[in-house]
C-alpha cells in the first residue's frame, strides 16, 4: 500500500508592490478625507479658543496607527491567498487518488473502504453503521485485526441501503464488556480539489467535499494490495 505524506504548502514571499497596490487606493483616499476634515475642523474652530496643537498631532498619530493596521490586514490576506494557491498546486496530485478522512462519508451505493479502531485487548468488536441523523441502521460483527473493510452498503438480506450520508465506529469489546467506541476512518477517491473561499477543498467522486486539512493520508488504488 503506498502512502503519500502529508505536507504543508510553502509559504511564498509577497512583493511589496503587491500591497501598495491593494491599499494605496482605500487608504489614499482615506487620507484626503481626513485632511478635509482637518482642513474644515481648523477653519471653524474658536479663535478665542483654538485647538491645542498637541490634539491634532494626536490625530495625525490615530490615523497613521490606523494607516498601518490596513497595511498589515492588506497583506496577511493576500499572503494567505498565495499561500493557498500555492498548495492548491500541490494538491493536484491528489486527483486520482484515495483520501483518508474520520467523520460522515457520502454514500452513493459504490462500497465504501474502512479502516476500523480496534481496542487492542478487545477479543470481540462489532462495526456500527449511523445514518445522517444518527440513527443507527446496522450493527455487523468484524474481525479485530484491525484490517480493512469494505461496506457494502446492503442490509442483511442483500437490500441496498438509501443513498446518503453514514458514519461508522467500531465498538471495542471484551469478556463481554464494551471496553471503547470509536470513530473509523474512511477512504474515498478524489475527484478535483479546488479553492473555496481561501480554503483548499478535497471533491470525492462521490460529491463530497472536504477540507484538504482533515485528509490523513493519502494512497494509490492502483498499489493498494487487498
Amino acid at each position: 500500500m503506498d502512502m503519500t505524506q502529508i505536507q504543508q504548502p510553502p509559504a511564498t514571499g509577497v512583493p511589496a508592490s503587491a500591497v501598495t497596490a491593494a491599499t494605496s487606493n482605500g487608504i489614499g483616499a482615506d487620507f484626503e478625507r481626513f485632511l478635509k476634515m482637518l482642513t474644515v475642523q481648523m477653519q471653524n474652530q474658536d479663535p478665542l479658543d483654538p485647538i491645542d496643537s498637541a490634539d491634532y498631532a494626536t490625530q495625525l498619530a490615530t490615523f497613521s496607527g490606523v494607516e498601518q493596521q490596513v497595511q498589515t490586514n492588506d497583506l496577511l490576506r493576500i499572503m494567505t491567498g498565495q499561500m493557498a494557491a500555492g498548495g492548491l498546486s500541490q494538491l493536484a496530485g491528489w486527483v486520482g487518488m484515495e483520501a483518508r478522512t474520520e467523520g460522515a462519508v457520502q454514500f452513493d451505493g459504490t462500497p465504501v473502504t474502512l479502516v476500523p479502531n480496534i481496542h487492542r485487548s478487545a477479543d470481540d468488536a462489532r462495526l456500527v453503521v449511523r445514518d445522517v441523523a444518527g440513527t443507527e441502521v446496522q450493527r455487523i460483527h468484524i474481525p479485530t485485526d484491525n484490517a480493512e473493510l469494505t461496506w457494502a452498503g446492503v442490509t442483511t438480506d442483500g437490500a441496498p441501503l438509501p443513498v446518503g450520508r453514514y458514519s461508522f465506529e467500531t465498538v471495542s469489546i471484551a469478556g463481554g464488556e464494551v471496553l471503547s467506541q470509536d470513530p473509523i476512518s474512511v477512504y474515498g477517491k478524489v475527484a478535483e480539489v479546488r479553492l473555496e473561499e481561501g480554503q483548499n477543498m478535497v471533491v470525492l467522486t462521490t460529491g463530497q467535499k472536504i477540507p484538504a486539512a482533515e485528509v490523513t493520508a493519502v494512497r494509490d488504488p492502483a498499489l493498494r494490495r487487498d
